[in-house]
C-alpha cells in the first residue's frame, strides 16, 4: 500500500501490474482491497495497471484512520480525492470503475474532469435518490448515533438478504460461506462509515440531466436481483449518458462483482476492448449489452 498526500489528506492506494491505468472505487463501508479478489487479477491479466484506493471514512488495513481525515466530508471531497489521485499518478487518462457509492463518485469524476477519464464503468449506478434506500441509510446512521451494535449473526443474515441474489441464498453451502464472512467482518458502524452514509443522505439531487453531459465512453452494469440499487435505477443512468452501453447480469444482487465475478469481468473487458477498437457492441457472457 502506498500513501500520498492528496486533496488535503493522506490517501492510501495500491497498484497492481503495469500498463494502462484502471482505477477502482469501492462502495459504502468497503476497503479498496475487496477489488483484489476478482477484478484486479482480471484487469492485470488484460494488460492494465489496476489501482485501488481506500475512500474517505475507511480505516486502512483495519487500523486507525489517517490523521488528516475528518469525519465531516462531502461527495465533492470524495470526487476530488479520486481526481487528485489520477493527477498524482500522472499517466492518465484512466479507466475508472466504481460500484454503488463508488459508481456515483466515478460518474461525477467523468462529468467534472473528462480529460482524466478514458472509460467509465458504473456498477449498481444511480442518478437520483430513492426513498426506501434513503430511509435505510438514515437507519444505519441512527444505529451508530444510538450506539446500537447488532449481534454479529443477525447482522450477517440481514447483510445476506440485502446484498445477495435468491440464487445464492438457495445454495446452502455457498450462503454458509457468505454468512461466515459477513459475521467475521463485524457489525459495528464506525465513525467513518457513518460519515459515508451521511454523504449519501446529503447527495439528494437528481443528476439525470447533468449526466446527459458525460462525454467519455460509458458502460453501466445493473445486477438483476439487486435490492439496494435496483437495476432500473442503473438503467436510468445508461439512458441519459450519450452513447452509453447497459449490461444486466443475471442471478446476482448488490454484490454482483463478488457473486458472479466471471460474468462481470467479461462484460467490463469486452466493453474496454470494443471501445478501444471502435467496434460495435456484442453480447457478453451473463448479461445483455446494448446502446440506448
Amino acid at each position: 500500500m502506498t500513501t500520498a498526500f492528496i486533496n488535503g489528506r493522506r490517501l492510501h492506494y495500491t497498484e497492481h501490474g503495469s500498463g494502462r491505468p484502471a482505477l477502482l472505487v469501492m462502495g459504502t463501508g468497503s476497503p479498496g482491497r475487496v477489488w483484489q479478489l476478482h477484478q484486479v487479477p482480471a484487469l492485470v491479466g488484460a494488460g492494465y495497471r489496476a489501482i485501488t484506493l481506500d475512500n474517505r471514512g475507511i480505516d486502512p488495513d483495519g487500523g486507525p484512520p489517517p490523521a488528516t481525515d475528518s469525519h465531516d466530508f462531502t461527495l465533492t471531497d470524495m470526487v476530488q480525492d479520486v481526481v487528485g489521485l489520477i493527477a498524482h499518478l500522472g499517466d492518465g487518462p484512466a479507466v475508472i470503475i466504481g460500484t454503488s457509492l463508488g459508481a456515483r463518485i466515478a460518474q461525477e469524476v467523468a462529468l467534472a474532469r473528462p480529460d482524466l477519464v478514458s472509460h467509465l464503468v458504473a456498477m449498481g449506478a444511480y442518478a437520483r435518490p430513492e426513498p426506501v434506500q434513503d430511509l435505510l441509510t438514515a437507519g444505519q446512521c441512527a444505529l451508530h448515533d444510538q450506539k446500537v451494535i447488532l449481534p454479529p449473526a443477525f447482522h450477517a443474515a440481514i447483510t445476506a438478504l440485502q446484498n445477495l441474489s435468491p440464487t445464492t441464498l438457495r445454495d446452502a453451502l455457498a450462503v454458509r460461506d457468505w454468512l461466515d464472512v459477513f459475521e467475521a467482518s463485524g457489525s459495528a458502524i464506525t465513525d467513518g462509515v457513518r460519515a459515508q452514509h451521511a454523504v449519501q443522505l446529503a447527495d439528494s439531487h437528481d443528476r439525470r440531466s447533468a449526466y446527459g453531459r458525460i462525454e467519455v465512453p460509458t458502460l453501466v452494469i445493473g445486477f438483476a436481483d439487486d435490492l439496494m440499487v435496483p437495476p432500473w435505477l442503473s438503467r436510468e443512468v445508461a439512458d441519459v449518458v450519450p452513447g452509453a452501453q447497459y449490461a444486466e447480469i443475471a442471478d446476482c444482487g448488490h454484490f454482483g462483482y463478488l457473486e458472479r465475478p466471471d460474468a462481470v469481468n467479461a462484460t467490463i473487458l469486452r466493453f474496454l476492448a470494443e471501445r478501444q477498437q471502435t467496434a460495435g457492441p456484442e453480447a457478453t457472457e451473463g448479461g445483455r449489452v446494448g446502446t440506448r
